[in-house]
């Protein structure tokens, strides 16, 4: 695939101290590309200098095939961003956000209109359209904050954090309108405080710390990064979990719970394994759950660091 987004080198300091450190990214066409990181990670600057809005002190940048530094007007030609704060003006309603948004666009009285009803319609909005910003709900800001960066039809669009604050329902709606623009052919690259949102929409995803990139890859390739793979083994009987203990002795053990942790990598034939053991030894388990590395090992395994939904990466 051609890349919408190459990145080399990528250098950015505020006076003494050092946000991105050398970094180098390559985002394919048409893809969602996912930046994580604890906060002060350098995500959110990478965004800014990669859409215009901050200058690097160094590295070769290219987007949608522009060189950033020799022709940004070229580049924001080319892309749209939407930022962790809403830019709707809650004084106009839906239609007329749109508008102003297609007038700022150029794109004449009629079209502009004609872009605005299409959005909204395509955006379930279009009852909404009529009514003030202000009276929304939080997913419908953030639904039409996302249509008013696709009034001038971005092949690039920069999504920070876009579902922050949204309850289940409207993330899932949101999550739903993402894959739908990068079926049309949109390329997206996307910032997210949530691990399950990168694991669920990005193609790749790059882990940033203190300015480096950490890990770069599938959610599959770096979550084989990440030891703690282990079988979950609970039992309802003191006695049969004292012996599971005998039998099964690198296990790690929960008497509290009487939940022993055994060491295991998830395949079939180390699954295999261990049922035969325990049918051997005739124990009587009550429940058996598979644990595979996920986002939140890999973000402890590269960062040093947990990851939770609550740590937002900047």
């Amino acid at each position: 695939m051609s890349a919408a987004i190459d990145v080399r080198g990528l250098r950015k300091s505020y006076g003494e101290k050092l946000v991105l450190d050398g970094i180098d990214l390559n985002v394919a066409e048409g893809t969602i590309f996912s930046l994580l990181g604890p906060n002060g990670a350098g995500k959110t600057t990478a965004v800014q200098i990669l859409s215009t809005l901050v200058a690097a002190d160094a590295g070769e940048i290219r987007v949608a095939g522009h060189d950033l530094h020799q022709s940004p007007e070229a580049v924001r030609a080319a892309i749209g961003v939407t930022g962790q704060f809403s830019a709707v003006d809650g004084l106009m309603t839906g239609r007329e956000n749109l508008i102003l948004m297609a007038d700022l666009h150029h794109l004449g009285k009629q079209e502009a209109r004609r872009r605005a009803d299409e959005l909204l319609e395509q955006f379930d909005l279009a009852e909404a359209g009529k009514k003030l910003a202000s009276t929304y709900s939080g997913g419908m800001k953030r639904r039409l904050d996302l249509a008013m960066t696709l009034v001038g039809s971005p092949q690039i669009i920069f999504l920070d954090e876009p579902t922050t604050g949204l309850d289940p329902r409207s993330r899932h709606r949101m999550w739903t309108l993402i894959r739908e623009l990068v079926a049309g052919g949109v390329t997206v690259l996307l910032t997210t405080q949530y691990l399950e949102e990168a694991d669920q929409l990005a193609d790749r995803i790059a882990v940033l710390d203190h300015g480096r990139l950490v890990a770069q890859g599938t959610a599959e390739e770096l979550k084989r990064l990440a030891p703690g793979g282990h079988i979950r083994l609970r039992f309802t009987s003191p006695e049969e979990f004292t012996l599971a203990g005998q039998v099964l002795p690198t296990a790690v053990p929960n008497p509290e719970a009487l939940v022993l942790q055994v060491p295991n990598d998830g395949s079939v034939h180390a699954l295999r394994d261990l049922l035969a053991r325990i049918d051997d030894a005739s124990l009587e388990v009550d429940e058996l759950t598979v644990h595979t590395p996920d986002l939140d090992d890999v973000f402890f395994a590269v960062t040093g660091q947990p990851k939770s939904e609550e740590v937002t990466a900047r």
